[in-house]
């Protein structure tokens, strides 16, 4: 990818097992082919993955509470699955900010 001119490198996975262990991504991290990795908390994560530098944790806790709130309260989750509002939500509050400036 760094050939065909990209400036960073992001590998991003919902569940990130990591079974054949983590050297191949140390190389490619120091090597410079690789920016970050990125993986949710929804399964277990070692010590030694936290502590790489190039680890980012996503953490899905407050998400996974409030879809278990939802349906405890017989309530329908798909404005949570559909992001689209809280995509333009977002977009609306950049523009605005840039406005400002």
């Amino acid at each position: 990818m760094k050939q065909r001119k990209a400036r960073r490198i992001f590998a991003a996975a919902t569940f990130g097992l990591f079974t054949n262990g983590l050297e191949k991504f140390d190389k490619a991290y120091e090597e410079g082919s690789l920016d970050a990795v990125l993986t949710t908390n929804l399964i277990y994560q070692t010590p030694e993955l936290l502590q790489r530098p190039y680890y980012i944790n996503c953490d899905m806790s407050k998400y996974i509470a409030l879809m278990i709130d939802t349906l405890n309260h017989d309530g329908s989750i798909s404005s949570i699955l559909n992001p689209v509002d809280r995509i333009h939500h977002v977009i609306n509050n950049y523009n605005n900010r840039s406005v400002k400036n």
